[in-house]
């Protein structure tokens, strides 16, 4: 919607916009005929959520602004419902102490009010002349009871002083503006003395009630700090008590130190094993080489032995045979000992060798020498052995001693382990408990809030809210007109303005026709209906002279999708225009009673024809009209056909085909829907020809009416002259705007 249409659809219902708002104005003033004064109490309280300096500011770097949900705390604890019904209690308690109105407690208006509430049965059951806190417990214990009661209603459903509905309605708390550490409260009432003692007793109870949660909060959390502490501190006299009966069991003073002497010591040992090992593996070796040289000293006394027997064989051999030579034996005899004497010596000198062999020797030691020498290597032996054997019993019990201390190793690490545990969970539990009880204090400290500015007792009432209720009710009346005023465009289908014809019908539209109710009389309607035919006149004038070229008749169709559209008051119009442009025009429309007939009036023919069944099958006019009555369309410049509404009747598909142009007729006051949609999209497949769409009975605020200056031409300046175009508007023919069609 342009803001021309919204202006203009405002204009159409500015009677709505003026009615409805006067009503919402009138209906606020006539409600605030009897408001009361209203008088407000003030009060400043110092929270000190932000910057307030407490037993913590010098273990933080910097504060925790906490303060969102600080504040957010504090108002919820100010207006729960436990708050509110204190504050309404502790009123209730000190007017109800009253005998007579007192106007730094209770107005007068307010005192027959609560005399009126309570009667005086219930007044003689509450304790009034005792104790005030006596008073208190006996109207709480009345509030809660299971049945009803005046105590409880006044508290709970009432619309009195003590109501925590109304004292929730007009208690306002809210933080000054750029910082949080103070809580301004404000309570409105039409007697001053109850807002002040209000407001006075929310402080009150408000204070009381915050401090005790906080510290409600911190008890619990020492409370539960102190029972983990103490768990941890019995644990850690279980894990102490369990490490001493180890020690003791296994009488160790310190393991660790332990256990590295007995390594220590076992790998001293070994290394000595090994030692002693090398020194008897060593003597075993020089006794074996001793009994090696020993028994080489043998084969020398054997060799000996040998070469003395082979010299004392020598020695007989030749004393042999120098006997038989001496004795002069046979020959044979003499060679036989000489062979003797000479293997002798052959033998001889073998064993000489082999004594040379086994006394020329270079590592060649003297008997004796070697045998003192070897044994004293079978003592040293001897020794290492029995050394190594206490270095092996020694090793036994060092591995014993290791077997004994593995599975306690691991035994005595879990116990310290568990033991470590412990007593680091109690320390950070102490830590916790120290740290919360400093909390708890620091609540205890911080948690008061602080009264700035006390209650005052206001003077004078509040500036009158009247005619602020008045201005907005009026604001709410326009805003319903408007909104009235939507809903009547969103929800009406007509159509109103040529942009909303334009935008449902889909084509743009080329005439606007207003609706005139009187056409003989000159008025700027008839100006304003006249101007748009001459544009309309123009506009067909020059689609028929486009369409000159072309095989068409100069019949100008004009149809509609429903009927009493204005199409005859349309062609009417056209009619009048081509006959004073002294144009040869027939204008053929179908009968409406059956009893039309053929007629020339005013050099127009009017040719009324029947809408026969197989109207889709007509293919000229010719076909169309009666035939007892010649018809030449040659004789005719225009012909004007007017065909019946299309809702209900059928398109004459061949006789298009003739026709140069449509004219489409729409009332703005009728609806545009589906059906017509579907209707104009079928007669446009069936004509190739130009559509012009004439928007009939449009609202006089969308029509441009031409000035009285342009509408009548002026041939002398020194006096007016009637215009020609009322002159024509004078032979109109109206007669379809009455008959509907």
């Amino acid at each position: 919607m342009s803001i021309q249409v919204f202006l203009r659809l405002l204009k159409q219902h500015l009677l709505l916009f003026i009615l409805i708002p006067c009503i919402t104005a009138l209906t606020a003033w006539y409600v605030t005929r009897n408001q009361l004064n209203i008088y407000k109490s003030q009060a400043t309280i110092y929270t000190g959520m932000v910057s307030r300096y407490s037993l913590l500011s010098d273990k933080q770097n910097s504060y925790f602004d906490r303060s969102a949900n600080a504040f957010d705390n504090l108002l919820t604890t100010l207006n729960s419902k436990e708050t509110l019904l204190q504050i309404g209690i502790s009123l209730l308690a000190d007017h109800l102490r009253l005998q007579q109105s007192d106007t730094l407690v209770l107005g007068e208006t307010g005192f027959q009010r609560l005399q009126s509430e309570i009667p005086l049965d219930w007044r003689a059951m509450l304790p009034v002349e005792g104790d005030s806190a006596q008073l208190y417990r006996a109207i709480d214990s009345l509030s809660k009871t299971q049945t009803d009661n005046p105590i409880k209603n006044l508290l709970l459903k009432s619309d009195s002083y003590y109501s925590i509905e109304q004292i929730s309605k007009k208690l306002e708390a809210s933080a000054r503006k750029n910082t949080n550490d103070i809580l301004l409260m404000e309570y409105e009432s039409d007697d001053p003395a109850v807002a002040q003692q209000t407001l006075r007793y929310a402080i009150q109870i408000l204070n009381k009630r915050y401090s005790l949660f906080k510290t409600s909060e911190t008890n619990s959390v020492v409370g539960y700090y102190e029972v983990q502490l103490k768990k941890a501190k019995e644990n850690l006299d279980r894990a102490e008590a369990n490490l001493r009966e180890f020690n003791v069991r296994h009488q160790v003073v310190d393991f660790d130190e332990e256990s590295k002497n007995v390594a220590a010591s076992r790998e001293a040992i070994i290394s000595e094993y090994n030692q002693e090992l090398m020194r008897k593996n060593a003597a075993k070796a020089a006794l074996d080489a001793l009994s090696r040289r020993m028994s080489q000293q043998g084969n020398v006394y054997t060799a000996n032995n040998d070469l003395s027997e082979k010299q004392r064989k020598l020695t007989q051999a030749e004393n042999q045979l120098a006997n038989a030579r001496a004795y002069n034996q046979p020959k044979n005899v003499i060679s036989r000992l000489q062979a003797n004497v000479a293997q002798a010596g052959e033998e001889l000198k073998a064993s000489a060798q082999k004594y040379d062999a086994a006394t020329n020797t270079p590592d060649a030691v003297p008997t004796q020498s070697m045998a003192n020498d070897r044994l004293a290597k079978v003592l040293e032996y001897e020794e290492s052995s029995a050394r190594l054997e206490l270095y092996q019993k020694r090793l036994d019990e060092y591995q014993a001693k290791t077997d004994e201390y593995s599975p306690l190793g691991s035994q005595l690490r879990q116990l310290n382990r568990e033991l470590s545990v412990a007593e680091k969970e109690y320390l950070d539990l102490l830590q916790n408990v120290d740290q919360s009880r400093t909390r708890r204090q620091d609540v205890a400290i911080a948690g008061t809030l602080q009264t700035l500015d006390a209650p005052d007792f206001p003077l004078a009432p509040q500036a009158s809210k009247r005619w602020q209720l008045i201005a907005i009710g009026f604001g709410v009346g326009l805003f319903i007109a408007l909104l009235l005023t939507a809903l009547r465009f969103l929800i009406d289908k007509r159509i109103h303005s040529p942009e909303q014809a334009e935008a449902l019908i889909g084509m743009p539209v080329t005439a606007l026709f207003p609706n005139v109710r009187k056409p003989r009389v000159y008025s700027r309607v008839t100006r304003a209906a006249q101007s748009m035919f001459e544009q309309l006149f123009n506009a067909i004038n020059i689609e028929i002279v486009e369409a000159s070229g072309k095989p068409y008749l100069p019949i100008v169709t004009l149809f509609s999708i429903r009927s009493k559209q204005g199409k005859s008051w349309v062609a009417n119009g056209l009619v009048d225009l081509y006959t004073n442009a002294e144009q040869r025009v027939a204008y053929c429309y179908p009968r409406v009673t059956g009893r039309e007939q053929r007629e020339v009036k005013k050099g127009v023919t009017f040719l009324p024809y029947t809408v026969r069944p197989d109207f889709m099958n007509v293919t000229s006019i010719e076909y169309l009209l009666d035939h007892n009555q010649p018809f030449d369309a040659t004789q005719f410049d225009r012909i004007i056909l007017e065909l019946p509404a299309l809702i209900n009747n059928q398109i004459p598909v061949y006789l298009m085909n003739e026709s140069a142009m449509s004219l489409l007729v729409v009332d703005a006051n009728s609806t545009w829907g589906r059906t017509e949609k579907q209707l104009l999209s079928l007669y446009e497949r069936v004509t190739n020809q130009p559509v012009l769409t004439i928007l009939n009975r449009v609202e006089d605020n969308y029509i441009d009416v031409p000035k009285p200056a342009d509408a009548m031409p002026t041939l002398q300046p020194e006096r007016p002259v009637q215009p020609r175009q009322a002159q024509r508007n004078a032979n109109w023919d109206y007669r379809s705007l009455t008959s509907g069609r």
